[in-house]
């Protein structure tokens, strides 16, 4: 009866311990209302209320059918959706002035998709629009103070102990009453940690194929975490960041309808690892004579005039400098080494690739993720720009000769060793 009893009981927390580890990995891919918060709050109100985008009350009974797979795909790649002459998302597109500012969420998973359509679709009669960035980062500082799935699965653990221990109690007076009405000895009361090790003794294999599984579960929780660095844990590196600047510097009026190049005013962008913050001076080659913006008039100009010590009255520079204290928007951890040069130069990449379309932009945002699991893709799909370069024709020559029949090789940056960890981290 004993044994019987203790092989019960333990085997009960066991049991109760791995489904709660198991519940917990699986919460972070369910949340709608966390994923909402942290990547569509700063644009959409969950009511009628227009922010950047569109409200999104009602959006069932204005995509087209099925809604879910529909905004699914939308969410996911908005630009797939449009580029195969979707009706809706050309009408989408036309009324917000014929712009697609939306961005584009291809790091969600399938799962993430899902409980976020679901949300969107039917939210709680509570959910309230966030209307602005500032009201969004408190909504994610709101969803991070919440219970931590840890202190759940403690607290579940603290009281299955309790529980545990008021059994075996009860289990050990149970056993002598039946042993003192069959004229045997009392048994002797041992500790819980000379049962378990006599639980575990007697169930080895259980306890190895447990250990296994909640050994893989936690490497594969930490691996999905460091994947997807930088899109849930710092606000300031998320997809659609886009902070207020001390000089409303409209991208868009200088790259797009102006046409001036990126490289004009981030000129170490083809020879640093750094694109490089444009001084004022380069700003002053235009502004010296442009004293009227079409949009802010003298007002945003006076601030360029202010910081370079400019006096636009005498043309001469007879004023304090007072340096232009620039928000940056794309920032990669310290641990990760990026260099501008060697994509925009040598990897031929537009400056699009990684941060959007920025001559549609007035006030610039992150459109991409920046995380490890982004960064990999690319380089998994970006075939190695090799026309024109003479060390590469060779090798492309050779390897053609070399795999003729055998293989239909695509030489992407993966193949060339883009995917080793050195390459990124030092």
């Amino acid at each position: 009866m004993q044994n019987n009893m203790s092989h019960f009981s333990l085997k009960s927390l066991f049991g109760a311990v791995f489904l709660f580890f198991a519940f917990s990995f699986g919460l972070k891919a369910q949340d709608g209302a966390k994923i909402f918060k942290q990547n569509c709050a700063v644009c959409h109100a969950l009511t009628d209320q227009k922010l950047t985008g569109p409200g999104l009350a009602g959006v069932a009974g204005r995509v087209p059918k099925p809604e879910a797979e529909w905004l699914s795909k939308w969410i996911k790649n908005n630009n797939t959706v449009i580029a195969s002459g979707d009706a809706y998302a050309k009408t989408l597109v036309a009324n917000n002035g014929g712009v697609d500012a939306m961005s584009e969420f291809e790091f969600l998973s399938d799962a993430d998709l899902k409980a976020l359509v679901d949300y969107v679709i039917a939210p709680p009669a509570a959910a309230a629009p966030v209307a602005n960035a500032t009201v969004a980062t408190e909504a994610v500082e709101e969803v991070k103070g919440g219970i931590d799935p840890l202190y759940l699965l403690l607290g579940a653990i603290v009281i299955l102990a309790l529980v545990l221990g008021a059994l075996r109690s009860v289990r050990h007076s149970l056993q002598n009453s039946y042993n003192r009405r069959e004229g045997k000895a009392e048994t002797p009361e041992i500790t819980f940690g000379q049962e378990v090790k006599q639980w575990i003794g007697g169930n080895r294999r259980l306890v190895g194929v447990f250990v296994i599984i909640i050994a893989f579960g936690g490497m594969k929780s930490c691996w999905d975490a460091c994947y997807d660095l930088g899109v849930y844990y710092d606000w300031e590196t998320q997809k659609g960041y886009h902070p207020d600047q001390p000089i409303k510097f409209s991208h868009k009026l200088h790259a797009g309808d102006n046409e001036i190049a990126c490289q004009y005013c981030h000129n170490s962008v083809e020879k640093s690892k750094h694109a490089g913050i444009p001084t004022v001076n380069v700003c002053m080659n235009c502004h010296k004579g442009i004293q009227t913006g079409p949009q802010y008039g003298e007002k945003e100009i006076a601030k360029i005039y202010a910081a370079s010590g400019f006096n636009p009255k005498t043309g001469v520079y007879d004023a304090p400098e007072n340096p232009i204290k620039w928000i940056k928007v794309h920032t990669l951890p310290d641990h990760v080494y990026f260099n501008h040069s060697q994509h925009v130069v040598v990897g031929k990449q537009e400056c699009a690739t990684c941060h959007g379309d920025v001559k549609k932009m007035t006030t610039v945002e992150q459109k991409s993720p920046l995380t490890m699991k982004w960064c990999i893709e690319c380089h998994r799909k970006t075939e190695v720009a090799m026309e024109g370069n003479a060390y590469y024709d060779r090798m492309h020559k050779a390897l053609k000769e070399k795999y003729k029949g055998q293989y239909d090789v695509k030489f992407t940056v993966e193949k060339i060793g883009g995917l080793e960890c050195t390459k990124c981290h030092y």
